[in-house]
C-alpha cells in the first residue's frame, strides 16, 4: 500500500516518517521523499491515527491525485535546487515534463490551480530561499551562487532577490535578523 505524504523535503524528513511509521508498528517495502510503500495493507483505524500523529510533526497525508502531482513537483523543484548545480540554460518546464512525463502546461495549471502560485513563482521563491541560505553560510560568492543556480548574471540574481525580499543580497547579509522560510512554506 502507498501512502503519499507532504512536507517530506529531506533526509531528515524521511528518517521522522519512519519512525512514526515504526511507532504504529507498520512495516515499510521503501520510503522516498513524498512516499511510502507498506508491506501490507492497513486499516482505516491505523491510517486515522497515523495522519494525526503525522500532522502534529508537520507532515500530512495526501489523498487525490492533484495533491499527489503537486507534492512531487515540488519535491523534484526543492531536489534540483539543493544540487547547485543549474545551468543559465535550466527551463523548469523542460525539466518537470521530462521527469514526470507529463505535459507541461497541465502541470503548470494544476500547480496553479491549487497552490495560487505559479510554478515559475515557486522555482524562484524557492531559489531565493536558497541563496539566502548559501549567503548565510558564506561559503560563496554572489557570483558563484548566481552560476551554481542558474542565474544569467549576479544582476539578475540581485534583481530577483531584491523584488522577493525587499533587499539585495548584500543589505541581506547585513542583516541582524535573517528571515528564512522553512522550504516546505514557501
Amino acid at each position: 500500500m502507498k501512502i503519499f505524504i507532504k512536507n517530506m523535503v529531506c533526509g531528515r524528513c524521511i528518517s521522522a516518517v519512519e519512525n512514526i511509521f515504526n511507532d504504529f508498528n507498520i512495516k515499510i517495502k521503501s520510503i522516498n521523499l513524498g512516499e511510502v510503500e507498506s508491506e501490507s495493507e492497513v486499516s482505516n483505524d491505523t491510517l486515522e491515527l497515523l495522519e494525526k500523529r503525522l500532522k502534529e510533526t508537520g507532515f500530512e497525508r495526501i489523498k487525490d491525485s492533484a495533491h499527489q502531482l503537486i507534492d512531487k513537483i515540488k519535491t523534484l523543484i526543492i531536489e534540483k535546487i539543493s544540487e547547485l548545480d543549474i545551468d543559465e540554460n535550466f527551463l523548469i518546464s523542460e525539466f518537470l515534463s521530462s521527469k514526470l512525463h507529463k505535459d507541461y502546461s497541465s502541470l503548470s495549471k494544476t500547480f496553479s490551480q491549487n497552490e495560487n502560485i505559479t510554478l515559475e513563482q515557486f522555482f524562484i521563491l524557492q531559489k531565493i530561499e536558497k541563496v539566502k541560505e548559501l549567503l548565510l553560510y558564506n561559503e560563496f560568492t554572489l557570483t558563484e551562487i548566481a552560476g551554481k543556480l542558474g542565474y544569467k548574471s549576479v544582476q539578475h540574481l540581485s534583481s530577483q532577490f531584491r523584488n522577493s525580499t525587499g533587499f539585495t543580497p548584500t543589505e541581506f547579509k547585513k542583516l541582524k535578523i535573517h528571515t528564512r522560510k522553512p522550504l516546505d512554506l514557501v
